[in-house]
């Protein structure tokens, strides 16, 4: 069997099994590439050739778990983001691409304002704060979570990087320093009452504590925009993703704490994702 086959074999069991059309394929080559240690262009070239002997049963492996409905970053452990790969495990949330609007509006704002002091809370994997790190490399981050499972991944990445020692990492919920130029959140904003509803491989294998922030999903942003107007240096700004149709709610929040709402930005599918707000 060639390995083309073995991955088409792969993806036919996916789709069997429930995984959606959208993303059988990629998750079939995805999984295919990490049982051989090849990389895009070696499965491009060597496709067509004959499997190696021990293949088969590792590939049959890997399939079974993401049958299982583990997510395919957890399986091979990273993920990309920003053009960056990043170490991923059950301790942290898979980074999505609709967060790479939020770096885009934090590079944009550091840009504007002349910042030099970030802080990004909840950090999770680390992604944001190390994006930004690699992007601007002046910047001084200070980057907060509360689970030291998920500062250890963040950590990890930031070496992967070269940004280790630019980013000070602290065990804390909310902003873990004063005088700040901008905070930066991606927080949970799911609402516990839709966690019966999510795919089995967000509720069974993400942690809870990054996904849900209370009964409607807003409880961290709540707390949020009233710690970071206290630690915001004047004329600074928080920028927050935000959950579907979550835009204003969280404005309307900002706005009693002394934010305004300077931009609201679209992901790729048109979702209002990302709130700028700036200190009055």
């Amino acid at each position: 069997m060639t390995v083309a086959e073995a991955i088409a074999r792969g993806r036919a069991a996916l789709l069997r099994a429930g995984i959606p059309a959208e993303e059988a394929p990629g998750d079939a080559e995805v999984l295919a590439r990490h049982a051989l240690g090849w990389d895009l262009t070696r499965l491009a070239v060597s496709a067509r050739d004959a499997a190696p002997a021990a293949f088969a049963g590792d590939y049959a492996a890997l399939i079974g778990r993401r049958i299982a409905r583990e997510p395919v970053s957890q399986i091979v452990g990273h993920r990309e983001f920003w053009g960056l790969e990043f170490n991923v495990t059950r301790d942290v949330l898979t980074p999505r691409p609709e967060t790479e609007t939020l770096v885009q509006a934090a590079l944009d704002t550091i840009d504007r304002q002349h910042t030099a002091v970030v802080a990004d809370v909840g950090t999770g994997s680390g992604c944001i704060a190390v994006a930004l790190a690699v992007e601007r490399p002046a910047l001084r981050l200070v980057a907060s979570d509360v689970s030291a499972a998920a500062l250890a991944v963040a950590r990890a990445n930031a070496r992967r990087h070269g940004a280790g020692g630019r980013i000070a990492f602290v065990q804390t919920d909310l902003v873990p320093t004063n005088d700040v130029d901008l905070v930066v959140s991606n927080p949970p904003y799911l609402a516990r009452r839709d966690g019966a509803s999510l795919p089995p491989e967000v509720r069974d294998y993400e942690p809870h504590v990054a996904l849900f922030g209370g009964e409607d999903g807003l409880d961290v942003y709540r707390r949020l925009v009233a710690d970071a107007r206290g630690s915001i240096a004047s004329g600074g700004s928080l920028i927050v993703e935000v959950g579907y149709d979550q835009a204003d709610a969280v404005a309307t929040l900002a706005a009693a704490a002394g934010w305004r709402r300077a931009e609201v930005r679209r992901d790729l599918q048109g979702i209002e994702r990302v709130l700028v707000l700036q200190s009055i």
